[in-house]
Formats: C-alpha cells, structure tokens, sequence
C-alpha cells in the first residue's frame, strides 16, 4: 500500500482548518486508516473541532472492541460527535463548532468509506473518476430535488451550506459505502478546498498521468492553488497494495 497526505492553507485562509491522519499500519483492530476533517466555527474553534475529533478518533479507534469494524467506526464517530457538541455548548470560544469527516480503510478486496458533510471520497478506476461519497449540503439536497441546478449562480452562492456535521447536532447520521479495488486503482479523500477548486476533468489528467503517488498529489494541491487556493486543501492519496488481498 501506497499512500501521499498533506494539508495546505490556501492563498485565501489566515489558519489552516483542516486535519487529517494517515496510516497503512495497523490502528487497533484496523489494517489501516485513513481520516480527514475540515472544521468550521469562529477564529480557533474549526481548528480545534478538527484536530481533537481527528486525534480523539485514533485514540478511541486503538482500543480492541469485539465489534465488526463499521460498528466500531460509527461508534467512535457518535461518541465524537456527542463530546464536540458537549465542548462546543460548555466554551464560549467553540460555540458553534464542528466539523466535516472522511475515512476510508481497506480490507481484503474491498474499500470501506464514510463520511458526514461535504469532505469527499473518489475512486480512480480505469482511467474513470467516481465521486463514492454524497455530500451532505444544501444544494446537493436542493439538487436531489430538481431545485437547483448544478453549477447555476444560486448553486455557487449556496454551495458551502452543510446540512450534517460532527458536532453541531445530538443525532448523527453517517453514511456508509463499501467499493471493490482492484490491482492499479486508486482513490482519494479531500477537503472541499479541492474539489471546489478542481474539475473533475483536470483531477482524471492528473491520476492518469505517469508519475509518481507524491507528485500526483502535490500536482492536485498546486492546481488548487493555481484556480484560486480559496480554502484550506486537505488531500489523501491512497494506492491499495496486494499485501492487502
């Protein structure tokens, strides 16, 4: 297993918000893991949602459960997004924090995602490019209506609306998904700080390119901020290996 993580603040932002952890070792009963969050609130309070969900996550996913893995997962998550929303309510400095999340680990022959906001997961398959995951926002529901269309000017004044959060709610619904690799495939987790600043298109340029895991990855951070760097980026890149089969 390959793997290429890294966050940047952008040409835009004062502070980075976003936070993400990356392994191909084992975490506890994992074979491997992969976070990233991108934190919202006031000046410190997105910063902070970030990183203490990211850090608390590893910590709380360490310890040996008798649960499948997805059990084990949600549960972490849920207990997160209850100690957030606790934090948040009992500081004024983190009133009204929270924060997206995106994981991924791989098992055997398959590719286990979830996430909760607008952070993302895509799979590189044959040359073709597959966003797995649905973000959770306004215009993205608006959209699965026939309210909106795709791209229109109401879309691009809305689209940093999120309708799910870690920590801004007591009940949380994660979503779940389960893909199959296959020997060449790639995938990637990413902050809306790429995928607002990167087609689709250019992304497909990139991966399919002859080079390296690294400098695919620096390439999508550097076009990000090429098209504008208006937000934080958060990229992890991920090759699954056939140690894993």
């Amino acid at each position: 297993m390959e793997f290429f993580a890294k966050t940047d603040q952008g040409k835009m932002r004062k502070m980075n918000q976003d936070f993400l952890f990356a392994t191909g070792d084992a975490l506890g009963k994992f074979p491997n893991l992969f976070l990233l969050a991108d934190g919202m609130g006031g000046h410190r309070a997105g910063d902070f949602a970030s990183r203490y969900l990211v850090e608390s996550l590893t910590t709380l996913l360490k310890q040996e459960e008798e649960l499948p893995l997805v059990r084990s997962l949600e549960k972490a998550i849920q207990k997160m997004n209850l100690e957030l929303l606790r934090l948040s309510q009992s500081n004024t400095h983190l009133q009204g924090m929270g924060s997206t999340l995106v994981t991924a680990f791989v098992e055997g022959n398959s590719i286990v995602f979830s996430n909760v906001g607008d952070s993302r997961a895509y799979l590189f398959q044959r040359n073709r490019l597959r966003q797995v995951t649905r973000d959770h926002s306004y215009v993205e529901e608006m959209i699965q209506r026939g309210k909106m269309i795709r791209g229109s000017e109401e879309y691009q004044k809305s689209k940093n609306m999120i309708t799910r959060a870690v920590g801004a709610e007591k009940y949380l619904e994660v979503d779940f998904f389960e893909e199959e690799w296959e020997e060449g495939d790639l995938f990637f987790l990413c902050s809306d700080g790429l995928s607002n600043m990167v087609d689709q298109e250019s992304m497909v340029q990139i991966l399919k390119d002859d080079s390296s895991l690294e400098e695919k990855g620096e390439a999508l951070i550097t076009l990000a901020n090429i098209n504008g760097g208006k937000d934080n980026i958060a990229l992890i890149l991920v090759k699954p290996g056939k140690e894993q089969g």
